[in-house]
């Protein structure tokens, strides 16, 4: 999305995306928020890039917070200030910490296992922070290209 396009919709300084763990929400959750990065000044290759981490971590809640349970709760926020896109994705299911778990040996042949590995090599930065009332906050970073 180039920023002309940005002009026809009202840009915002931040959203926030209430959805259900449903594979199917997945998709327009991803488009709301590469739109929203395009907007806020990130080029197109860094949009695609958080497009891609947010696609695996929300993916990962659906798959390994909530058990492949479609019907729970998540909630999506993003914001733009001092040259950065913040993007945060907040469940409320089992609440592990998938940093703190040991490493798998990746397989090639065998699907999954990239998500953590695209977030820290795309991402500024992003860091995972269990929550008091179960679940977890995963907020990302993405600063503009300078």
């Amino acid at each position: 999305m180039s920023d002309a396009s940005c002009k026809n919709i009202a840009v915002t300084d931040s959203i926030e995306l209430k959805v259900t763990s449903d594979p199917a929400n997945l998709a327009p959750t991803r488009k709301s928020i590469e739109s929203f990065c395009c907007c806020h000044g990130l080029d197109q290759k860094a949009c695609d890039e958080v497009g891609l981490c947010f696609n695996e971590a929300l993916a990962n809640v659906t798959r390994h917070a909530y058990g492949g349970a479609p019907d729970r709760p998540v909630e999506v926020h993003a914001w733009a200030a001092n040259g950065a896109v913040t993007v945060t994705i907040r469940d409320w299911g089992n609440g592990v910490n998938p940093e703190r778990l040991p490493r798998k040996p990746k397989d090639p042949m065998v699907p999954g296992g990239l998500g953590l590995i695209c977030m820290h090599e795309l991402l500024d930065d992003m860091r995972f922070t269990p929550q008091p009332d179960g679940g977890m906050l995963l907020t990302m970073v993405k600063r503009k290209s300078t």
